[in-house]
């Protein structure tokens, strides 16, 4: 197992052009200022970036976002990430990977020996993936109806989608949605240093729709490789008739198909199957049963990882840190 610097990881997802944007040194440099430190590791031709964030008492907890990267022995590569877990005294190390159901139980019992899955989720299992290959007439005429319908109504209507640079105003925005819908967003820093990281490599696009320069909806889009996330989005509480958020979505698809991208990932959907999604959405709006209505539009296909997995390095405390973060999920809820 080999500790790489922060420039020798930059130079492995260079080769691993489908690494996840998570994994991407810029994701590290992101959440270097917001509480955690990236360290990063590689075995042959698999490698990962390891975040810790630290804990009282010397502690830490360990995370694995979207990865491992590569190809190889996932159960070889564990033992050197768990001498580097103990190392950084981690009471437990959490894996979400990038790896998408159906799986055979015994695919994920050889890669990721001695973990558990968890509920405790942080990134959003189940997704819509778009695909963006083949001309935009196809891909219009693969969403449902109503969707291509509000397109076109927001443009008629004077709906206008431009580039901006203006993270305050998409933070407004978010303190509106974040409040008429019930979620948690980030701080204004947060969402500038994103920008910031990414758009300087032209990785990220901030976009606004707006009618008669007055914005009413914004969105980040990112890429990496060959795939396009939709990671953070907002709209007033204006001018909705004007579907403003349809023909937003449309144009951060065609930035995304303009950079080559092939896949456009939604980010973020219920975490029922599909099938209940389907026999649901209509009667449901509360957590990201809207969202849900508003995404299945675009013609994209109902995915989901194989979720999140941890190892226990200090099970005490564990069961310590899980009471914790249980108590305030229900206390927000």
């Amino acid at each position: 197992m080999h500790r790489l610097t922060a420039a020798e990881w930059v130079q492995f997802i260079q080769q691993h052009s489908d690494a996840h944007l998570l994994q991407t040194p810029t994701w590290g440099k992101l959440k270097t200022n917001f509480g955690w430190t990236p360290q990063y590791v590689q075995q042959g031709d698999l490698g990962a970036m390891v975040l810790f964030r630290r804990l009282p008492l010397g502690l830490s907890v360990a995370y694995i976002p979207r990865g491992p990267v590569g190809t190889g022995d996932w159960g070889g590569f564990w033992p050197g990430v768990d001498d580097l877990c103990r190392e950084e005294h981690a009471v437990f190390l959490r894996v979400e990977p990038e790896i998408w159901e159906p799986v055979d139980p015994e695919f994920v019992d050889g890669h990721l020996p001695g973990f558990s899955a968890t509920e405790q989720t942080i990134q959003p299992p189940r997704t819509v993936m778009v695909n963006l290959a083949g001309p935009e007439e196809d891909l219009l005429a693969a969403m449902k109806s109503k969707t291509r319908y509000n397109i076109r109504l927001a443009e008629r209507k004077g709906v206008v989608v431009k580039a901006s640079k203006d993270v305050a105003a998409f933070h407004r925005m978010m303190l509106t949605t974040g409040e008429r819908d019930a979620f948690g967003i980030h701080s204004l820093a947060y969402y500038q240093k994103a920008y910031d990281l990414f758009n300087a490599e032209g990785k990220c696009a901030l976009l606004i729709a707006s009618y008669e320069e007055k914005p009413l909806a914004g969105l980040m889009v990112f890429f990496q490789g060959q795939t396009a996330w939709y990671l953070y989005g907002a709209s007033t509480n204006e001018e909705r008739n004007r579907m403003p958020t349809y023909l937003l979505q449309w144009e951060a698809m065609r930035w995304a198909k303009n950079r080559g991208c092939t896949r456009y990932d939604l980010w973020g959907v219920p975490d029922q199957p599909e099938a209940a999604l389907e026999e649901q959405f209509a009667d449901r709006s509360d957590g990201l049963w809207g969202v849900y209505r508003f995404k299945r539009g675009f013609g994209g296909d109902v995915q989901r990882t194989i979720g999140a997995w941890d190892k226990v390095y200090r099970p005490a405390l564990y069961r310590l840190y899980q009471i914790y973060t249980r108590s305030r999920r229900e206390a927000a809820a």
